[in-house]
């Protein structure tokens, strides 16, 4: 089994989320577009319910989504983007938004979530679909770590939200290659 890598290229991002608008499947574009967006783990982010995402109070999206990581049972707070924003919001005009229900549900009339190995399928699928290796679930959530390392965020703060414990730790799960260190002696003219 190969490990699973980011998406590099931000062409083949919106390839990916572009594969399930065009079939129509808001459902698979939300996960994707939320993946990236939103750094969870898998298992998490299907967990959640439109009440950790949406105000029904006060009829908007919350800023923030505040999580407790089933495998290390550490809390996370992080911010809700506009992408993330975005593709809720199509997924809520596709259907209902709910008090309680889950997001992404396994299918329009279930009350449970999409399993992992469900969703992995699908990415899984769209992948091999649009000729991109490597890549699964996990990789959502490892190419929002990694375009933010290319744009100059500190290793320190992709660790914190990650919840990793070290930095050495960070810098394995990104992925960094033997082009991406080339970049920077090619860029780094003193």
């Amino acid at each position: 089994m190969s490990t699973m890598q980011p998406i590099r290229d931000r062409n083949d991002i919106k390839r990916l989320k572009n594969y399930f608008l065009e079939k129509g499947e808001l459902r698979n574009y939300a996960i994707v577009a939320v993946g990236i967006n939103l750094p969870v783990r898998i298992s998490d982010m299907l967990h959640l319910k439109w009440d950790d995402v949406y105000d029904f109070q006060g009829n908007r999206f919350r800023l923030h989504v505040t999580l407790l990581e089933k495998k290390t049972g550490k809390k996370n707070t992080m911010a809700l983007n506009e992408c993330v924003i975005e593709a809720l919001q199509r997924l809520a005009d596709e259907g209902e938004r709910v008090e309680g229900q889950y997001i992404f549900k396994a299918h329009p009339y279930s009350s449970e979530p999409l399993t992992r190995v469900a969703a992995y399928l699908v990415i899984r699928h769209a992948a091999e679909e649009l000729g991109l290796e490597s890549i699964g679930c996990h990789s959502l959530r490892k190419t929002f770590g990694y375009h933010a390392w290319k744009s100059g965020v500190h290793l320190a703060v992709l660790m914190a939200i990650y919840n990793h414990s070290s930095l050495q730790v960070t810098k394995r799960y990104l992925g960094i290659e033997q082009d991406d260190k080339d970049e920077v002696m090619k860029q780094l003219k003193l």
